[in-house]
């Protein structure tokens, strides 16, 4: 598939400078008016902010590893995934897929959600407050002190073409937390199930996407296992669109890291929200 280059929205500023002078017809040249539209010139031609780094530091606070932890474990800090803080910051949105794997609870393992930066990083126990197999969402809970939340914004708004950008661990612990920030375009917005050709092509998955279709993002980027759960997020708002949960795989699992495709998904925000206030009701 050939995609186009897209330029990001407010990243780069489309401008074109006007002329070192400007001079209406009837205008004197050192009239009031002839002052205000030089100070119009300048400011048209002043190139715009780099709005990603601007946003970044508000982001990457409230990006943070999940996995699991075992007391006994060699080693004990297991990070599978990304996640982002919501809400009051007690709660972490990623995805299901992480959490499927039950838990030993005779060597005492448990969910936990990693803070801090580098190789210098505080764990939080977690519980799992609410899963949604469905949209791969899952939604954690964590005690001790808040986290920076991000916002959340509306994805029924999104189009295709936007330039977005997602932050998470791409290859786990190996990199440290260290969160990396990767730019996506939107390349196509798509029913999550594609129609085989042959019956054998089939699987429980398929079969129960087939029931229950929704649209997903399909994003022109690179994303690699440790990204799920990363948050997909606009530059000029900082509000979280998507939620990045798996990678066009050619040929085996270990090709996403050897060979990866350059096409990732995301699921939608709107179903972030929708397992909020399944699993928060408001109170009247």
């Amino acid at each position: 598939m050939n995609m186009k280059s897209l330029p990001p929205p407010g990243l780069y500023r489309i401008y074109r400078p006007l002329p070192g002078f400007v001079r209406r017809p009837g205008v004197p040249w050192g009239s009031k008016r002839r002052t205000s539209l030089a100070v119009m010139a300048f400011l048209l031609s002043a190139p715009g902010h780099a709005d990603v780094a601007d946003m970044l530091p508000s982001i990457k606070p409230g990006i943070v590893g999940v996995g699991t932890f075992m007391p006994t474990g060699r080693p004990p800090a297991n990070l599978q995934g990304t996640g982002f803080a919501v809400l009051d910051g007690h709660y972490v949105v990623s995805c299901a897929h992480i959490f499927s794997k039950p838990l030993d609870s005779g060597k005492k393992e448990m969910y936990a959600v990693f803070v801090g930066r580098d190789r210098k990083i505080s764990v939080r126990a977690a519980e799992l407050v609410a899963s949604d197999p469905t949209h791969d969402l899952a939604l954690l809970k964590i005690a001790g002190e808040p986290l920076p939340p991000l916002k959340l914004g509306d994805s029924s708004q999104v189009r295709e073409g936007w330039q977005l950008y997602f932050t998470g661990y791409p290859i786990g612990s190996v990199l440290g937390l260290n969160p990396s920030t990767h730019r996506a375009g939107l390349a196509a917005i798509i029913p999550i199930f594609t129609p085989v050709t042959a019956a054998f092509q089939l699987n429980a998955r398929a079969i129960k996407q087939a029931v229950s279709p929704y649209e997903v993002f399909e994003l022109d980027a690179v994303a690699y296992p440790g990204n799920s759960g990363s948050p997909v997020w606009h530059p000029d708002t900082g509000e979280v669109l998507g939620v990045v949960n798996s990678v066009y795989v050619r040929g085996t699992r270990e090709a996403a890291i050897s060979a990866p495709s350059g096409i990732s998904y995301a699921i939608p925000v709107k179903y972030v929200h929708q397992l909020l206030e399944q699993a928060l009701p408001r109170t009247p």
